[in-house]
C-alpha cells in the first residue's frame, strides 16, 4: 500500500509543480505584454508631445505688433491622433507670438468692421462709425461711438477667413474722456451659426477689463486663442459713453 501511495504523492507533486510553472510562465508573458503596451503608449505620447513643441517654435521679429498678419488657411490641418482635434487648437493653448491684424495700418478695410444700429448713424454720428475704431486714430471722428449706451451694443470684425485671434488692444476716444471699462467677447466661424461667448476657466462668460483713460492702450491676451472668422466685442461697462479704438492680435506659428 505504501508504494502506490508514494507514487500518487509524487504524481500529485509533479502535477502541482507543472501547474505552478504554467501560472508563473503566464504571468511572465502577461507582464511582458503589458510592458510592451506601455512602451508603445509612451512612444505615442512622446510623438504627440514633440509635435506640440514643434508648434511653438521661434519666429523672426515675432514681437512686432505692426506687421501684416500671417495668412492662416480656412481649413485647419488635423493633428496626429490622438486626440482628434484641430492642430492649431491643440498646439497653441497659449499663443507665444502675436502681430496686429491691421486696424492701425489700414489693412483692415471698412467693410470688415460693423456695429449695432449702424443703419441709424446719420448726422453727427456719421463721423463716429465703427470703421473709425482704429488704434491710435486721431482728430475728429477718431473712435467708434455707440449711438446707444446699454449692454445690447457691439462692434464686430469679419476676418474674411478663419483665423487665430490671440488678443485685443483697446483705447478710448482721443478727444474726450469716454471709454469702455469692461467687455465680453463672442465669436463664430460661420455666419449662420449662433454666437459663442468666450469663457473663463469656471465656464462663465469672461469679462475683460478695458481702459481707465482716453489714450492709454490696454492689452488683453486670449488664453487659449480664438479660432473663428467673426469676432464681436460687447461693452459691459463704460465711462461717460461707449467709445473705443482697437486692434486685434493674430497668433503666429510656423506649423501651418
Amino acid at each position: 500500500m505504501e508504494v502506490p501511495a508514494r507514487r500518487a504523492a509524487v504524481l500529485f507533486l509533479l502535477l502541482l509543480s507543472h501547474a505552478l510553472i504554467s501560472v508563473h510562465s503566464q504571468e511572465e508573458e502577461e507582464a511582458v505584454q503589458e510592458e510592451e503596451l506601455q512602451e508603445e503608449d509612451q512612444q505615442v505620447i512622446e510623438t504627440w508631445t514633440s509635435n506640440i513643441k514643434s508648434c511653438t517654435c521661434d519666429c523672426e521679429s515675432a514681437d512686432s505688433t505692426t506687421r501684416s498678419p500671417t495668412v492662416i488657411p480656412s481649413e485647419l490641418p488635423t493633428a496626429l491622433q490622438p486626440p482628434p482635434q484641430s492642430h492649431l487648437e491643440n498646439c497653441m493653448p497659449e499663443c507665444p507670438y502675436h502681430q496686429a491684424l491691421g486696424f492701425e495700418s489700414g489693412s483692415v478695410t471698412s467693410d470688415q468692421i460693423s456695429c449695432s444700429n449702424e443703419d441709424q448713424y446719420s448726422g453727427w454720428y456719421s463721423s463716429w462709425v465703427p470703421t473709425k475704431a482704429r488704434l491710435n486714430n486721431q482728430g475728429f471722428g477718431c473712435a467708434w461711438l455707440s449711438k446707444f449706451n446699454d449692454q445690447h451694443q457691439w462692434i464686430q470684425i469679419d476676418l474674411k477667413e478663419v483665423g487665430v485671434v490671440s488678443g485685443i488692444l483697446s483705447q478710448g476716444r482721443c478727444d474726450a474722456d469716454e471709454w469702455i471699462t469692461k467687455y465680453s467677447i463672442q465669436y463664430r466661424s460661420v455666419e449662420t451659426l449662433n454666437w459663442i461667448y468666450y469663457k473663463d476657466q469656471t465656464g462663465n462668460n469672461r469679462v475683460f477689463y478695458g481702459n481707465s483713460d482716453r489714450s492709454s492702450m490696454v492689452q488683453n491676451l486670449l488664453r487659449p486663442p480664438i479660432v473663428a472668422r467673426y469676432i464681436r466685442l460687447l461693452p459691459l461697462g463704460w465711462h461717460t459713453r461707449i467709445a473705443m479704438r482697437l486692434e486685434l492680435l493674430m497668433c503666429m506659428n510656423k506649423c501651418s
